[in-house]
Formats: structure tokens, sequence, C-alpha cells
């Protein structure tokens, strides 16, 4: 149920994800639903944003970690999530953007499961900046910057349906990055 759930959020948002259609894709029973989710909508999709958050940090660890060189591992996950919006045919972008936009300021369960997911990704990439050498700090800044970046090249990559944005994006991020390492880029 999760996991159909965390799809149809992705493509479809919130407000157009109705429970019925959630219990057909997940191929359970309205009854089930709510026996394992008696907050309803609100509840399962607040599950669903933390299953994307996890889908996510195992793609942003995996291009993380492909590299000991700072600048070619965060290229790397630019062209992972290049390949995995290709490959869904532009149509799975970031797995909680679309819910987050729709519900912020209105569904505080989401909201916070959104603000938590966005925490861990920060934490992650902040981990690897320090694990090269940059500064506290800097890492924790640097890491809100990258994810930010990440967020808005994967975006534009769907409207565009082109790998471009994330490709560009992780080069730049690359050279940035470089300034903080000694790092070439």
């Amino acid at each position: 149920m999760v996991r159909a759930t965390s799809r149809l959020l992705q493509r479809q948002g919130y407000e157009g994800t109705g429970i019925k259609q959630i219990s057909r894709e997940a191929e359970a029973t309205l009854g089930s639903v709510y026996h394992f989710f008696p907050g309803g909508k609100q509840e399962l999709a607040a599950e669903a944003i933390r299953h994307g958050d996890e889908e996510f940090a195992v793609l942003l660890r995996a291009g993380l970690d492909s590299s000991p060189d700072l600048g070619e591992s965060l290229a790397s996950c630019t062209r992972l999530l290049a390949e995995e919006l290709r490959a869904s045919d532009w149509q799975d972008g970031c797995p909680i953007t679309t819910t987050a936009l729709e519900t912020v300021g209105r569904v505080p369960v989401i909201e916070e499961a959104v603000a938590e997911a966005f925490d861990n990704w920060r934490a992650i990439v902040a981990q690897r900046l320090r694990t090269a050498g940059i500064g506290e700090e800097d890492a924790v800044e640097l890491a809100g910057t990258v994810i930010n970046a990440l967020e808005g090249a994967e975006l534009s990559a769907q409207v565009a349906r082109s790998e471009q944005p994330l490709l560009v994006t992780g080069r730049h991020l690359a050279r940035l990055l470089a300034g903080y390492t000694g790092d070439r880029a």
C-alpha cells in the first residue's frame, strides 16, 4: 500500500490521488487500507513520503559513494537521477515534491514527513562533504545548496524531458565544491 501510494503521489499529487485508487493500485480492500492506516489518506500519505525519502536516500548514497572524488560523485548523482527520470518517461521526478507543494501549511502530518525527508537528504550530503574535508558549517550549508540544486534541476529536466539540466547542474556543483576542497573540477 505504501509503495503504491508513493508512486501515485509522485505522479498525481495528494489532491489527485484518492483512497479508492490507492486500494485498487495496491490490490487491497478499502477496509484493509483503513485497518493498517486508521488515520486514512493523511497517515498513508505521510508514510508514503517516508518511503519516497528512503528511496531517494538510497540513490543519493549510491551516487555520493560512487567515487572518492567529490565532484565525480556529485556528477554521478545527477547521472543516476537523469537515468531514473528518463526510464520513467519523465514521469517520476522527486518522490515528494508534488505532495509537498500541495499540502504545505494545510496538512501538518505530511508537512512533518516532508521536512524530515529534506533533513535526511541534507544530512547524507553533509556527511559526504565532511568526509571530503569540508568544515562543519560549510558542509551543512553546502548540503542545502546541493539538495536545492538537485531538486530544481530534476524538475527542469522533467519539464524539458531532457537530462541536460541535471547533467549541467552536476558539473557546476562539482566546480563549486572544488573551491572548498582544492580539487580540480
